[in-house]
């Protein structure tokens, strides 16, 4: 069964909501070294796997260091003295090395790959999962596209930390430790001039650092923009075309690329400035070898074969600083993008079950609502106060009212969408809070207003809340809410696909296969939210005959817009601005001349 109901609280507009997720982004950081060992745990499940890429690592470093003091064996002791057998030994030495070399390495990266692409996998799975536990207060204030940015963009940001991050990091402060340890036992005066350059070195790392944190930090809040502002002006296109706001939205879309553009340029530029001056700074030191190294040989002071290897491990001392200059970088990416896909995962759980939460035993059909009270932020209005309700087992109640009355917040609350700030909603006498969400909305069925369409068959629709009803079952519920001589017009029949948000579909159509699924679903307790609203006078007839089949031997909570829909409800609710202001039956309300009959006849001159 669907379980988003009628229309959600106003959403802030598109540019408004991107400044306020900005400014919120930017207003809260956490510590990289926190965000890269919470992040890093998510490997735990390949202990194996890593164990072995770390050793291949430590076999990839050892070859790595040895193959240029193999350079320096070669020249001094095999070269230089014409000794071609020893030669032809080293050499076959050295070729093995490189081999490997090369297997150590591709085994590593095929293992670090692995186990990376399955981690993301499961991250954005559990992101998945706990999205679909937030509340729908959270889905109310949040884009979908900044929400969906946060599952694709910024955990792909945090692949190179996760697969490579640590393996690489490891293994490039071996290597460089390995280069200096035997660069200095080989000459230590020629070992010092070589790394003059190391504070020069360390000062533009620690600038670039300074900058390029704020800078990929900024670059993960507009791309999630981005994503947020595209996706709600496609979902929007209608309107926006209707309206002939193609130009704003155009212009607005151009603000918002351009600022993600601008703070990418930003980010990369560092890298622009960053990376060159590393390389210069290896030339340098490369420079100074050769210079230094060849008066030390004229001189006697140092043989061909150290110059040689030095000249080599400069080279290689290098590269590794390189990898982690670049490593450095991506991961200033990554620990803004981990940022956002941690901070999602630690966003509080407003509505969950309690630890003591039992299974809901089989609904009889008793809802009460005892002084409940309810809004959606500590310092807002109250959307609902002091509401009390009683439907009895088989009762049809239905609630009506002006728009923003508070009519589908009590749905809302009833099916524990949201928890009540003040009193209580208890299903035959048990408090909702007490038992599991899931036990709970088993037997609840939904009627939205708007109903939630996959894009998948028709069949598959009505099946959603009920994915394992055979085809009999599927039809039969076809033709209880009068759809069946509908489906078997199309060409496909049940099989025909449903557009995106059922776009090929009239709005009447729709609401029948909401109504349709509610039916094979069979709940015990049944909220219909405004279902013949905005529909024509045929189609509200198939819809109220099919909801008269729904509704028996079941309770009913009845949203109506439409006042002749629910003269022949039980007890009806009339709310404004929250409260309960008139109950009781349809005649009773007429007698009353009060606000009900005032909407009855309001409707009634309207329709004549």
């Amino acid at each position: 069964m669907s379980y988003s109901i009628g229309s959600t609280p106003p959403h802030i507009g598109p540019r408004s909501a991107i400044e306020q997720f900005g400014t919120e982004e930017r207003g809260k950081t956490i510590f990289n070294l926190q965000v890269a060992l919470r992040v890093l745990a998510f490997l735990r499940p390949y202990p194996v796997q890593m164990s072995v890429a770390f050793i291949l690592m430590l076999i990839e470093s050892g070859f790595t260091l040895l193959i240029p003091y193999l350079f320096k064996l070669t020249i001094d002791n095999y070269i230089t003295r014409g000794d071609f057998t020893g030669l032809n030994r080293v050499a076959i030495l050295v070729g093995l090395s490189f081999i490997g070399l090369f297997l150590a390495s591709a085994g590593q990266r095929y293992l670090i790959t692995w186990v990376g692409q399955r981690t993301l996998a499961n991250l954005r799975q559990k992101l998945f999962d706990h999205i679909q536990k937030l509340s729908m207060s959270y889905h109310d204030r949040h884009i979908v596209g900044v929400t969906v940015s946060r599952v694709i963009n910024d955990v792909a940001e945090i692949n190179e930390l996760i697969s490579e991050g640590v393996i690489t990091l490891v293994g490039d402060i071996i290597v460089l430790i390995g280069i200096v340890t035997i660069m200095f036992s080989m000459d230590f005066r020629l070992a010092l001039l070589t790394f003059l350059v190391l504070p020069l070195m360390g000062l533009t790392t620690w600038w670039f650092s300074k900058g390029a944190r704020v800078a990929f930090r900024e670059t993960r809040t507009r791309v999630a923009a981005l994503v947020g502002d595209l996706a709600e002006d496609i979902a929007g296109m209608r309107v926006i075309q209707a309206f002939v706001q193609e130009d704003a939205a155009q212009k607005r879309f151009q603000e918002i690329n351009e600022a993600n553009r601008d703070a990418y340029v930003n980010a990369v530029s560092l890298s622009f400035i960053f990376l060159p001056t590393i390389e210069f700074l290896g030339v340098l030191a490369t420079a100074i070898v050769l210079w230094f190294g060849g008066m030390e040989v004229m001189q006697g002071g140092v043989t061909y074969g150290v110059l040689v290897a030095f000249l080599s491990y400069v080279s290689r001392f290098f590269q590794p600083v390189q990898e982690l200059s670049r490593l450095f970088n991506t991961m200033q990416s990554a620990m803004a993008g981990g940022e956002q896909v941690l901070k999602l995962l630690d966003t509080p759980l407003e509505v969950s079950d309690s630890p003591d939460a039992v299974e809901m035993p089989s609904i009889q059909g008793q809802i009460e609502l005892t002084d409940v009270s309810f809004r959606y932020q500590d310092n807002s209005a109250w959307v609902v106060q002091k509401i009390n309700l009683l439907a009895k087992p088989g009762q049809t109640i239905a609630l009506v009212g002006a728009t923003g009355a508070g009519k589908s917040t009590i749905a809302r609350l009833m099916a524990r969408f949201y928890d009540v700030v003040e009193g209580v909603v208890r299903i035959d006498g048990i408090d909702i809070r007490s038992v599991t969400q899931n036990s709970l909305r088993r037997q609840i069925g939904l009627v939205p207003q708007d109903s939630f369409l996959l894009s998948s068959t028709i069949a598959e629709n009505i099946r959603f809340g009920s994915p394992g009803a055979s085809d009999e079952s599927v039809f039969e519920a076809a033709r209880l809410a009068n759809l069946h001589d509908f489906i078997s017009s199309l060409p496909e029949g049940y099989q025909t696909k449903v557009y995106e948000g059922g776009a090929n579909l009239s709005y009447g159509q729709r609401q029948l296969i909401s109504i349709a699924r509610a039916i094979l679903a069979n709940p015990r307790i049944l909220i219909l939210d405004e279902a013949t609203a905005n529909v024509d006078t045929l189609t509200e007839a198939l819809i109220q005959g099919a909801t008269e089949t729904l509704l028996k031997g079941r309770t009913a909570i009845i949203i109506a817009h439409r006042l002749s829909t629910i003269q022949h409800a039980d007890w009806i609710y009339v709310l404004e601005a929250g409260e309960v202001v008139e109950q009781g039956t349809h005649p009773k309300l007429l007698a009353q001349k009060g606000i009900y009959a005032g909407l009855y006849q309001q409707q009634f001159v309207e329709r004549s």
